[in-house]
């Protein structure tokens, strides 16, 4: 049941204990892309019959009061303690100016700005790239499993809508999607319809039978050959593929749909219940395949994999990313370091910050051994160099969501406060820049230099002395930006 409490949208569901840990699709919300996705080429929309759709139903893009309107002057940031995401120390006696989407200087002479520009006096706050998380599930990260096994499609949009503005609320301007039916809301939030990060879409994550991302019942074995294709496959969350002609086909469609970057499952996971993590999933001629088709269209594949011989196994397939890696061993490390393979990893730990099983389950149990192996892998993550990417991974959660920049935090636990600032925000980047030409938001990102996207925080306080300031962004981010707009300026007039 859904209801209105406070201006918002809550269920009376939603509080049903919650399950996660790499659920990359869910069949109880598969069906939400009937509505995004049935017959439209992303591509083709965005710049056109998208944007006119935006602006003929609601409008101009600030419809909304959240959506701000473009500044009409150039922005002068002053007075501000400046990390710029590449150094290790924050920098002084510089003027930042923005102008429409886009940083237009740095100014280290630090001159007056001219009588045409607003000006933004920092107070001596820190001025920062806005963050990015690099493993998000936005469109199942707050709904509990019940909610979405039963709620009203309507429901879920706005549920998920709601979500992405709050993400960017939090701080988080860039988020990289690692499955999931979400080129839709991505389409709404870069018409205007609704304010949020900029998104990077994998689409339906791609799993062989029995795999991570087989979520049928038993009841459903053996498959026919020729049997209809299920629900959550019909609607785009998750697609089973096997052997080389299926897989091509299933990844060439999600790059028809938008997808910039495919997402495969070459492991065991926590939250699905057939596979036991030890298990390899995927050939190295299917991993060949997948990359093979993802390099034809300027892009990579990435893989869900925790144990050494799946992340081996997928790396010697072209993968280019290892999304977890928990279980990995020194001589896996070594690979990786060799062929310049990312790591993109979370800072899983059988604590509060965890998603929740019942103790005594299997999945608990699974969890408990991914933990088990966190320290370890960010010790050889360090130890050999990897190009290291930081994400959350969180899934019907709300409260968990609720502390992303919390998670950020944490890595202070294996990171120096400026490793982990970078790895928020040009690491990260760097990484969303391995789309290539399927990048949507062409530009630099995660860097305050000349020419980036206008995407910054302003920070009550040093996050280089005190990086659990990011922790709480309510109290502590003065200025949130993306492209150029203020979402957040508590030093604006009242």
């Amino acid at each position: 049941m859904v209801v209105r409490v406070g201006g918002k949208y809550q269920s009376l569901i939603d509080d049903a204990p919650s399950v996660g840990g790499c659920l990359c699709h869910s069949p109880a919300f598969a069906r939400l892309n009937a509505l995004v996705t049935q017959k439209i080429s992303r591509r083709s929309v965005l710049s056109g019959a998208a944007a006119g759709f935006g602006a003929a139903v609601f409008g101009a893009s600030g419809a909304f009061a959240r959506i701000p309107e473009a500044p009409k002057s150039p922005i002068a940031f002053t007075n501000a303690r400046v990390f710029d995401g590449l150094a290790s120390s924050a920098r002084t006696g510089m003027t930042v100016i923005v102008e429409g989407n886009r940083i237009k200087s740095v100014d280290t002479s630090n001159n007056p700005p001219g009588a045409d520009f607003d000006v933004v006096d920092c107070g001596g706050r820190t001025l920062m790239p806005g963050l990015i998380d690099a493993h998000v599930h936005a469109m199942m990260s707050v709904i509990s499993v019940q909610g979405l096994m039963t709620a009203d499609i309507g429901y879920i949009n706005l549920v998920s809508a709601e979500e992405a503005e709050k993400t960017l609320m939090r701080g988080f301007t860039g988020i990289r999607d690692m499955a999931g039916p979400v080129f839709g809301l991505k389409r709404a939030i870069d018409s205007g319809i609704v304010p949020g990060p900029r998104i990077w879409p994998s689409g339906a994550m791609i799993s062989q039978t029995s795999g991570h991302g087989d979520f049928r019942l038993p009841s459903d074995i053996p498959a026919q050959p020729n049997a209809a294709l299920t629900h959550p496959e019909v609607m785009g969350a998750g697609m089973i593929a096997d052997g080389v002609p299926a897989v091509l086909k299933r990844v060439r469609e999600q790059l028809m749909l938008g997808a910039t970057q495919i997402k495969l499952a070459a492991g065991g996971g926590v939250a699905s219940n057939y596979d036991p993590l030890d298990s390899s999933q995927y050939t190295e001629a299917e991993f060949r395949a997948a990359s093979e088709a993802a390099e034809n269209w300027g892009t990579y594949v990435a893989v869900h994999a925790y144990m050494p011989r799946a992340i081996q196994t997928a790396v010697r397939g072209g993968v280019r990313c290892i999304e977890h890696g928990q279980l990995m061993d020194e001589e896996t490390a070594r690979i990786l370091a060799d062929k310049g393979i990312w790591l993109s990893s979370q800072p899983f730990l059988a604590d509060e910050e965890a998603n929740v099983y019942l103790e005594g389950s299997a999945n608990r149990a699974k969890q408990q051994q991914v933990s088990s192996g966190t320290d370890t892998t960010y010790g050889l993550a360090k130890k050999y160099k990897l190009k290291t990417a930081w994400g959350t991974d969180t899934l019907h959660n709300a409260s968990l969501v609720s502390r992303q920049g919390k998670q950020l935090a944490k890595m202070k636990r294996w990171y120096s406060n400026a490793e982990v600032l970078r790895m928020g925000t040009s690491v990260n980047a760097e990484l969303l820049a391995m789309s290539g030409p399927r990048n949507p938001y062409p530009g630099k990102l995660g860097v305050i230099e000349n020419g980036a996207y206008a995407d910054m925080l302003l920070v009550n306080g040093d996050p280089l002395a005190d990086i659990d300031l990011i922790a709480d962004p309510e109290r502590n981010f003065s200025i949130i930006m993306k492209d150029g707009r203020f979402y957040k300026n508590t030093l604006r007039p009242k």
